[in-house]
């Protein structure tokens, strides 16, 4: 019974504030995490641009989205400067991994990777992954073994570089169990661990679920599960005004008798070319607005293997 604990950090905020928060909250619980780190500029504000997608507007309404994220954040790339995350916060993201966690990922630019990803060609995709490999290497001195898009926003060309760039695993989507994507017939010989649970910031606001009550709906979904999950937290999120709900979840989950563990656990128990080949595409999910990366069924037809 191993259940993941995924952290992406988005923002400068998120890294100098939110991570130490959860790094002495997993500490009192024995437990290590894999956070995922956005390297380069906090380009938030530009975000804005999304006011014209369906259902934006009201996902920022539900979810308090200045309350979380702080009126400069929100201003940054736009009336602020964006300020480059790996240079100001590189004293948090080496104390994450001399604690003992597992660090990788993110993206460089969030913002930048999250709107334009799903149409940019193989040139800027590979250009923004090799910046997030080699500012990760310049702070922790040595090359990353993880990834997990920013936004659960992948292409083919991103697909094929987690191969090509040397990754471990990879948890780039959403889904249901460990398996190896297949994209339009070609096999992509990296495993993904995808996230298997919904986001608090996915529930909060939907139907009768508040910010009081959705540790408990979310334990509810995991009370009789048997199969590995992974469950993607913000440290925005979970590393602020939400640090009483992951509180409550890790006590829970721990009652219900789940291993609390990096996601690199439990590639650690698989063998990956043994994994299953599932289809991979963007599809919507609840609770989130546009589409995310998503595993599909086992794919039985002739690969085309990229390996």
């Amino acid at each position: 019974m191993l259940l993941g604990l995924k952290i992406d950090v988005d923002t400068l905020r998120g890294t100098r504030e939110g991570v130490p928060r959860l790094l002495e909250m997993l500490d009192r619980h024995g437990v290590k995490a894999t956070f995922l780190f956005s390297l380069g500029p906090d380009r938030t504000g530009r975000a804005i641009r999304r006011v014209f997608r369906k259902g934006f507007v009201g996902k920022v309404r539900r979810t308090s989205v200045v309350r979380h994220y702080g009126v400069r954040t929100l201003l940054y790339g736009t009336l602020l400067p964006g300020p480059d995350i790996g240079r100001r916060a590189v004293d948090v993201l080496r104390r994450v991994r001399g604690e003992g966690h597992e660090t990788g990922i993110h993206c460089f630019d969030h913002v930048g990777w999250q709107d334009r990803v799903a149409t940019a060609d193989a040139e800027w995709t590979r250009r923004e992954m090799q910046r997030a490999c080699e500012r990760y290497t310049e702070v922790f001195k040595e090359a990353p073994a993880t990834h997990g898009a920013a936004g659960w926003q992948m292409n083919v060309h991103a697909l094929r570089l987690t191969q090509t760039l040397g990754f471990d695993y990879c948890s780039d989507g959403r889904g249901r169990s460990p398996h190896l994507p297949v994209w339009r017939g070609e096999l992509i010989r990296c495993p993904q661990f995808p996230t298997t649970l919904p986001t608090l910031d996915e529930l909060i606001g939907t139907g009768n679920i508040t910010e009081e009550n959705v540790a408990a709906h979310l334990l509810e979904r995991t009370r009789e599960a048997s199969l590995p999950q992974v469950f993607t937290l913000h440290a925005e999120l979970e590393g602020g005004r939400l640090a009483g709900v992951f509180e409550q979840l890790l006590t829970g989950w721990k009652a219900q008798g789940w291993h609390l563990v990096p996601t690199r656990a439990l590639r650690e128990t698989v063998e990956p070319m043994a994994l299953p080949r599932c289809e991979n595409a963007l599809a919507p999910i609840d609770g989130r607005t546009g589409t995310v990366l998503t595993q599909g069924d086992e794919f039985l037809g002739d690969i085309d293997d990229a390996g």
